[in-house]
């Protein structure tokens, strides 16, 4: 299974969720993107995005002020 890792540290609202979603589109069904992130808001709008799109958000973790992100892209419509 493919496994991506997408560093967005220094960006704020919303481009670390819009960033994920470009990468996501490009990604095949069930592939893991782990995204790090610096913005506190950051952790509301990958929940959000996550509940909106169907994307499942595997972890959600933060350590010294970086927020990582653990999705699975979810499987494409029947």
């Amino acid at each position: 299974m493919s496994e991506t890792l997408l560093d967005l540290q220094g960006l704020t609202c919303p481009l670390p969720v819009l960033k994920a979603n470009k990468v996501l589109r490009g990604l095949p069904p069930g592939a893991r993107l782990t995204v790090l992130a610096t913005d506190p808001a950051s952790v509301k709008d990958f929940a959000a995005f996550c509940q909106e799109t169907g994307h499942a958000l595997l972890a959600s973790t933060a350590s010294e002020g970086v927020y990582r992100f653990e999705l699975r892209k979810r499987a494409e419509p029947a």
